[in-house]
C-alpha cells in the first residue's frame, strides 16, 4: 500500500476574496482571476523530565531514510482519541546532539516548471503568449537563501543554515560547538508539470505572461507520486527510477507560484507540504521499507499573498517541519505531542513547527543575504514550545525561532479537538 501522507503550508481566503475579478474586463479568460485576486489572503494551517531530550538513540528501526535520531519529552495531555498520555516519542533529522559531530544530508533541488494546456491537450496560449511558468529562474535564489547558504543567526557561534540554527536553538544545552545539520544542496534535472485544461486556474501579468497557477490538490498529488511502485509518468517516481534521488537525501520540488485549491478554489491556498513517498524494500537494501523525505514548496512572487509571506516562506517552512518531523505519520507513536491551539488558531496535535506560527502578522523575519537579497524565512516554534513546559531549556528560554517575541510561552495541553 502507498503512503502518502502530508502536512501544508496553506494561505486561506473567504469566496468574496478570490473573485475579486473584474467580470466587465473582456481580456480575462472564463477560468482565468484577476492578478491581485490573492492579495487579501490569510495563512492558515492545514530531554529531561522538565524539558525535552531523554534517551536519544540513532533513528528508527526498520527504514531505509534520511539520518535520525529519535528521543522523547514528558508532558501531561491525550492522545488522538482523549487517552490519557505522558510520554511522547519524536524522531528528527540528523545526528543526536548527544553524540556531536556535523551531519550533512544531501538535499537535490528539482525545478519544475508549469504548462497549461487548453481545451485539446495542446499547449495553452492566451493572446498569443504561452501559459508557460519556468521554474529554473528561482533555483540561484532559493539556493542562495538562509535555508541553504550561511547566515548570523541566534544559537549560531558562526554563521550557518536556518535549519542548523533551529536545531542547535532546540538542544542549546545538549549540543557542543561542533554538532550541525547541513544540507548540500545539489540541483537535479528540472521537470516540466503539464496541466489539463480544468484542473487550474491562473492569473496573468500586465504584460500577458503568466502569474500564478491555482491547481486542483488532487490532480496535483497524483502527478508527483508514483500510484504503486515508483514509474516514470510521475515526477517523484521518474527522479526515483532514474536514480535522481535517493532515500538518503531530503528532495525539494521547486515550483513558481504554484498553489493548490482543494475541492474548489474557494478552498484556497496550499503553498507546500512535506511528505514521504513509501516504497517497498528488496534484497539490495535488507527488505526495509523505503521512505522518500520531500518537500514540494512554491517560489512565492511578491505581492501575491500579504503578511509577508514571499520568496522562500514556503520553503522554509517545509524544511523546518522536516527536520522536526522528517516522517510525518509514519507510524502512530512519533512526532504526535499533546493537543495544542496556536495563536493562529491552528488546533493540531502534532510537531509542526511552522503550523503554529503562520498566519500571524510577525510571521516571517527578514534576513538579507550577501548577495544583497533580502529573504523572508517563517518563525517556527521550538520542541519547547510543544511540550507544554512553563521554562524552556532552549536557546536562551526560547519558545521560537529566530524571532523569540513570537512567542512568548509554551503551549498549553488541550482537550481531544481542543475541544472546551
Amino acid at each position: 500500500m502507498k503512503f502518502k501522507s502530508r502536512r501544508w503550508l496553506a494561505a486561506g481566503i473567504g469566496v468574496a476574496a478570490l473573485w475579486l475579478v473584474d467580470v466587465s474586463a473582456s481580456a480575462l479568460e472564463s477560468d482565468e482571476l484577476d492578478p491581485a485576486a490573492l492579495a487579501g489572503a490569510t495563512p492558515f494551517g492545514w530531554g529531561k523530565e522538565d524539558g525535552h531530550g531523554m534517551d536519544k538513540v540513532k533513528g528508527l528501526p526498520g527504514i531505509d531514510s534520511v539520518a535520525n535520531f529519535t528521543g522523547r519529552f514528558k508532558a501531561a495531555g491525550v492522545d488522538s482519541v482523549g487517552n490519557p498520555q505522558t510520554v511522547w516519542p519524536y524522531a528528527m533529522v540528523g545526528n543526536s546532539p548527544d553524540e556531536g559531530g556535523t551531519t550533512v544530508i544531501g538535499a537535490p533541488i528539482v525545478a519544475v516548471s508549469i504548462q497549461l494546456l487548453d481545451a485539446s491537450g495542446n499547449n495553452r496560449f492566451v493572446n498569443g503568449v504561452n501559459m508557460f511558468r519556468d521554474a529554473t529562474q528561482y533555483l540561484a535564489p532559493a539556493l542562495q537563501s538562509p535555508v541553504f547558504s550561511f547566515a548570523k543567526f541566534p544559537a549560531s557561534v558562526k554563521p550557518t543554515q536556518f535549519n542548523d540554527a533551529f536545531m542547535r536553538a532546540q538542544f542549546w544545552e545538549e549540543a557542543d560547538d561542533g554538532w550541525h545539520t547541513l544540507l548540500k544542496a545539489e540541483v537535479r534535472p528540472a521537470r516540466v508539470l503539464k496541466l489539463p485544461f480544468g484542473t487550474y486556474r491562473f492569473a496573468r501579468n500586465s504584460d500577458g505572461t503568466l502569474r500564478y497557477v491555482l491547481v486542483d490538490y488532487s490532480y496535483f498529488t497524483n502527478a508527483l507520486f508514483p500510484p504503486a511502485a515508483p514509474d516514470d509518468t510521475t515526477i517523484m517516481g521518474s527522479l526515483e527510477i532514474h536514480g535522481q534521488i535517493s532515500t538518503k537525501e531530503i528532495t525539494t520540488l521547486l515550483f513558481p507560484d504554484t498553489y493548490l485549491y482543494i475541492g474548489s478554489v474557494s478552498n484556497c491556498c496550499v503553498l507546500g507540504y512535506h511528505s514521504v513517498d513509501f516504497e517497498a524494500g528488496d534484497a539490495s537494501n535488507g527488505n526495509v521499507p523505503r521512505l522518500y523525505v520531500m518537500n514540494y514548496s512554491s517560489w512565492i512572487s511578491p505581492g501575491i499573498f500579504g503578511g509577508g509571506f514571499t520568496d522562500i516562506t514556503a520553503l522554509s517552512h517545509e524544511m523546518s517541519e522536516i527536520f522536526d518531523d522528517p516522517f510525518v505519520s509514519f507510524d502512530s507513536i512519533h512526532n504526535q505531542t499533546p493537543w495544542w491551539l496556536s495563536p493562529n488558531g491552528n488546533c493540531q496535535n502534532n510537531l509542526e513547527v511552522g503550523d503554529v506560527i503562520e498566519g500571524l502578522v510577525n510571521a516571517t523575519l527578514p534576513i538579507t543575504m550577501p548577495n544583497g537579497f533580502t529573504y523572508h524565512p517563517q518563525n517556527v516554534a521550538m520542541l519547547q514550545w510543544f511540550t507544554t513546559h512553563p521554562k524552556s531549556d532552549g536557546y536562551k528560554g526560547a519558545f521560537s525561532f529566530p524571532d523569540a517575541t513570537v512567542l512568548p510561552t509554551a503551549a498549553v495541553s488541550q482537550k481531544v479537538n481542543c475541544a472546551p
